[in-house]
């Protein structure tokens, strides 16, 4: 359009001019040092654009000529760079295809002509790390650092990545850290990490990095979620020292939420038991009774050994009204019982749990006060329906008459001595 318009602009001007010419076509004389030149002024004019348009074309045709070597130049580079990305996309696809010795060929053939250097040398780390030539490889990691050209976060990213690939998670895990220190909000370095101390079971670290994760939104909800209790889980179930503290800190870390999650909460308080902190046991496991029913956490009621036993028994009594027939809360009772010297409720309880198709552990218990109580055939035929359920078989008289300890031992109770299971049957 633009070169249409000067046309029709050029031809008009020609046709004013000429028209203006055979009107008047003028007159021009040029005298010096006593030559003179006589003509009309259109064929000065005529003789001025010519002469304009040939010192124009001859002045363009000397400076190509000057510029011949450097358009050469030129030339040759951006074909070697043509040539250079032409093998780049090649050795890219044969990486897409698992074809590794070719695709570390081609990328590194003319990566030194290349508009973009990074990109083959780290193709080439990546083939070179599947033929397991790591050597070749961390040569290739260092020459694409030299090329980086502020970079460096894809370098170290792939880095970590074939490290933890080899499963060199130690090493994964200093890289990355490295990176952190330089892009502490980088998603995909919070996103590696991670998986990183997942790998390693670092959780403190991990439970430190999920309100980045959660802050970025890097996974759903439900996925931080999982993460989240899993992390809290292991630190529950791995918690360190004599004491309950190192314990307790970590589970009043944990979001409200979290605390109300039933799996973590009977986690929590097995560990509470074993590192002797029943007094803390005990009322968290009759505030969750509160909210939600769970014949595990019952259980764990009739284990622990709190400050006062008659309110445990008192408590346990009351969720009786509502679940009478549960056998888990009978055979707690039946334990609570027992911590409160009341052999015959004991015996009551332990007995009604196995009217309600308790488990094979009540005979254990019953079996026990029997023994203690100074009848040795009961507890005997006690044991013996013990270990006949803990296997899945029927009462038969084939089985051994001797008292056996089952597989669930008798919860940790004061139990009455022969002469006082005397006593208490005079009675």
């Amino acid at each position: 359009m633009k070169l249409l318009l000067i046309v029709i602009a050029t031809v008009l001007a020609a046709a004013m001019l000429t028209l203006a010419a055979m009107k008047d076509r003028g007159y021009v004389l040029i005298n010096f040092h006593g030559w003179t030149v006589e003509s009309s002024l259109v064929t000065w004019l005529v003789l001025l654009i010519l002469l304009f348009v040939t010192l124009h074309l001859g002045l363009r045709f000397i400076y190509k000529l000057w510029r011949v070597p450097h358009d050469l130049h030129d030339w040759r580079r951006q074909r070697r760079i043509d040539r250079a990305n032409k093998a780049l996309l090649s050795g890219l696809v044969a990486l897409a295809e698992g074809k590794w010795q070719q695709a570390e060929r081609e990328v590194v053939k003319f990566a030194s002509d290349s508009a973009s250097p990074l990109l083959n040398y780290l193709a080439a780390a990546r083939a070179s790390h599947e033929l397991n030539e790591f050597d070749r490889r961390d040569r290739y990691l260092k020459m694409a650092n030299q090329n980086a050209n502020g970079a460096d976060v894809a370098v170290k990213l792939t880095q970590a990545q074939l490290q933890y690939n080899q499963q060199h998670l130690e090493q994964a895990l200093v890289t990355l850290k490295h990176v952190q220190q330089t892009e502490p909000k980088h998603k995909t370095v919070i996103k590696t990490l991670a998986r990183l101390y997942a790998e390693l079971e670092d959780w403190s670290n991990l439970v430190n990095l999920i309100p980045q994760l959660r802050k970025y939104k890097m996974l759903t909800s439900d996925e931080i979620y999982q993460i989240e209790r899993q992390a809290y889980a292991n630190l529950i179930n791995h918690s360190q020292g004599n004491k309950a503290q190192s314990l307790s800190q970590v589970w009043y870390r944990m979001p409200v939420e979290m605390q109300h999650d039933l799996k973590l909460l009977i986690s929590y308080i097995k560990q509470l038991i074993k590192q002797g902190g029943s007094d803390v046991a005990e009322p968290l496991i009759r505030n969750a009774l509160k909210r939600q029913w769970s014949d595990e956490l019952v259980y764990l009621y009739g284990l622990i050994d709190g400050a006062d036993a008659k309110s445990q028994l008192e408590y346990g009594e009351n969720w009786l009204q509502q679940h009478e027939n549960n056998a888990i809360l009978l055979l707690t009772l039946g334990r609570l019982s027992l911590r409160n010297h009341l052999w015959g409720k004991a015996r009551n309880y332990f007995e009604a749990s196995i009217g309600a198709g308790g488990p094979a552990e009540v005979h254990n218990e019953l079996g026990h006060l029997l023994e203690n109580l100074g009848e040795a055939q009961a507890a005997s035929h006690c044991y013996r329906e013990g270990l006949a359920k803990l296997h899945g078989h029927e009462t038969t008289a084939s089985i051994v008459t001797a008292p056996l300890e089952l597989e669930h031992k008798p919860a940790n109770n004061p139990l009455p001595t022969a002469t006082e299971g005397v006593r208490y049957k005079a009675m």
